[in-house]
């Protein structure tokens, strides 16, 4: 039996998950924030080019959180708890060697990524220093990745709260430190994550040592049906990954090219829109584990009703958000840069970033829905013509209005996304019957 979905059991699940990934974000405005003291746009600019790549490299492994959270959710709604333990060890041998991986690669995977942007010479130089230093927090960062997963699915979400506290406090703490007492300026903020990254993995391990006791046998860990389903799994999220992350990766770099200040200021936005998703991705969380429990135990209700309650609590989170940006806008990029510049130029793009939470819920509370139910497939589809569509936005738009033109083209792809995954959710709740789905 299903277990019931009820207010509350949203609440329970997503609170935290606001509280712990709004941090996230607010840790990158702290980066931001701190460099900016500097009073110039070249350290702002190689702060947020250097997460930016990393962002990218790291999240064409995203799926290892995603995945995690819908097959260990749908093990628990199954009562299957061997398998939810076999699904962390697994996600946690691939973390670690996509980590390894990214460190033995750094050289040509950075030298492509400033390939491809067109920033300074001195925004440039900056950013590598940055990013010498924050690579080798790959595996940490990867593996974190399965860890909060992990409790997402178990529905222990005060202790994903618990570790991203932890983590970004004592980055901020040495942000500080680092960066204004010390002088270390841009390879300071770098230093800093590096050692929270660290710290988060060795703490998230230990909420997780209830998964990691359970015995679980070697054959049961490499079970070829499991195993396979994983890898399909997980195949199909980071193919849609990294289509999203190019995404965002292009508007960076495109921003980039109208100049320093435009990039400053679109990175100080940029603040903002990750504020959105982070937070409201708390509810689309909640969905992920309810409907992953619901398909573990093959109750469609369950699942309708699942998505439609949490889907409620983050359309009434995005439209505060969105008013919030609009109204306190103003001052927030003041916080966060004293260049008078980047000031200005992020004012007249601020409309974006407050329309932003009311255009992109939809499509947020869809991926959790679909995450949960595992139907990967069907994402990793409508995400490939979301993104034709955003080309096709960008070679319009850019042109005929400058920076104005590349938010207007990202809003087109978060509809997009929402429209793509709309059209197959009905076959979504018919796939759902007496025995575990398929994929997609």
């Amino acid at each position: 039996m299903a277990e019931a979905v009820t207010h509350a059991r949203v609440l329970r699940i997503a609170l935290p998950i606001v509280l712990s990934n709004a941090t996230i974000p607010l840790l990158g405005a702290v980066d931001t924030a701190v460099v900016g003291q500097m009073g110039l746009a070249a350290p702002i600019g190689a702060v947020g080019l250097g997460a930016v790549i990393l962002a990218s490299f790291y999240w064409l492994f995203g799926f290892l959180r995603m995945g995690t959270t819908g097959l260990a959710a749908q093990a628990r709604g199954a009562g299957d708890a061997e398998e939810a333990a076999a699904v962390l060890r697994r996600a946690l041998l691939i973390a670690g060697a996509a980590g390894l991986l990214l460190i033995a690669g750094q050289v040509l995977l950075f030298r492509a990524a400033f390939a491809l942007s067109p920033a300074t010479v001195q925004v440039e130089g900056l950013a590598q220093s940055y990013l010498a230093i924050r690579i080798w927090g790959a595996p940490a960062t990867i593996a974190l990745y399965a860890v909060t997963g992990w409790l997402i699915a178990a529905e222990r979400t005060r202790a994903v709260l618990v570790l991203q506290v932890w983590m970004n406090g004592l980055n901020v703490g040495l942000d500080l430190w680092f960066v204004l007492g010390l002088g270390w300026g841009v390879p300071g903020v770098a230093v800093a994550t590096l050692i929270a990254e660290w710290s988060g993995l060795l703490l998230g391990l230990y909420l997780c040592r209830a998964g990691l006791r359970h015995l679980v046998s070697r054959a049961q860990l490499f079970a070829r049906g499991p195993l396979m389903r994983m890898l399909a799994v997980n195949r199909d999220i980071m193919i849609r990954s990294v289509l999203l992350q190019g995404a965002f990766t292009t508007f960076m770099f495109l921003g980039a090219g109208h100049g320093d200040v435009t990039l400053a200021a679109n990175q100080v936005l940029l603040q903002f829109l990750q504020i959105t998703a982070f937070a409201l991705d708390g509810f689309a969380f909640a969905a992920e584990a309810m409907v992953g429990a619901a398909v573990g135990a093959a109750s469609r209700p369950t699942l309708r009703r699942a998505g439609v309650v949490a889907s409620q609590w983050g359309g009434g989170g995005a439209l505060l958000l969105g008013a919030a940006f609009w109204l306190t806008g103003p001052w927030l990029i003041d916080l966060i840069s004293t260049a008078p510049e980047v000031r200005l130029a992020a004012r007249d793009y601020l409309i974006w970033v407050a329309l932003a939470p009311v255009i992109g819920i939809a499509s947020w509370m869809l991926d959790g829905i679909y995450i949960g139910a595992t139907w990967t497939r069907a994402m990793r589809q409508a995400m490939l013509v979301a993104v034709a569509v955003y080309v096709v936005s960008l070679a319009i738009l850019v042109p005929a209005f400058g920076n104005h033109g590349l938010w207007a083209a990202l809003m087109v792809l978060l509809v997009a996304r929402a429209v793509t995954l709309g059209l197959r959710y009905p076959a979504l709740e018919r796939a759902i019957g007496p025995q575990r789905p398929a994929i997609s």
